[in-house]
């Protein structure tokens, strides 16, 4: 059995109390403030990265490359900028070098049939078929042929674009069969679905890009 006296605990002070509240305070106020200061960095970081941010996202949803390109043919050719970036975008989503299983090639998807057609009415001389990949000449080639489509349905943009999806003998077929009816050819009343689908998708693109991209377009 230990002989061992227990020693009483030593108590504080009223001073040396009153000294260590005062430094668990101080302590608490500078946690207080590191954690306001960093949350004070944080929101100045977020705000700064915001715009990087949302013009990454857009980015992603609605690209747009070559809008030197698109301002020079649509001015050249009377068109709306806004509109050559909706066919591209529903043509190729932008990328270029692509290819689709009837042959068409590049952002705005000519077939070199049509790109050869294209080439002899604009005297084209020296054209190529391979270049077709090449931005400069698909987004020319493809600005012509929207505005002969223009021209020749009298600038009805849905007849235009029906006729880029599905080629001219289709919609005149369609507007024959229209006419007959008493009736004009709308969007609702196109028969191929997947130019319905077409139609509305170029129209809904050109809505966005003329409300997101109105400086880069120069609209």
């Amino acid at each position: 059995m230990s002989t061992r006296t227990a020693t009483a605990p030593r108590r504080r002070t009223p001073g040396a109390r009153i000294a260590h509240h005062r430094r668990r305070a101080q302590v608490r106020r500078r946690r207080l403030l590191a954690i306001v200061a960093a949350a004070g960095l944080a929101v100045v970081a977020a705000l700064a990265l915001q715009p990087l941010f949302h013009h990454a996202v857009r980015e992603i949803a609605l690209p747009l490359r070559h809008e030197d390109i698109i301002r020079q043919q649509a001015h050249d050719k009377g068109l709306d900028p806004a509109l050559i970036a909706g066919v591209i975008y529903a043509e190729s989503h932008f990328i270029d070098g692509r290819t689709s299983s009837a042959g068409a090639q590049g952002l705005m998807q000519l077939t070199p049939a049509t790109a050869q057609y294209i080439a002899h009415k604009s005297g084209g001389t020296q054209f190529r078929v391979a270049d077709l990949g090449t931005p400069q000449v698909n987004i020319a080639y493809g600005a012509y042929y929207l505005k002969y489509l223009m021209q020749r349905y009298g600038g009805d943009v849905p007849l235009v674009l029906a006729a880029y999806n599905a080629g001219e003998g289709n919609v005149d077929k369609w507007i024959s069969e229209a006419r007959a009816r008493s009736k004009d050819l709308d969007v609702t009343a196109i028969p191929f679905g997947e130019t319905r689908s077409y139609v509305t998708k170029v129209l809904d693109a050109r809505k966005q890009y003329r409300a997101a991209y109105r400086d880069e377009l120069g609209l």
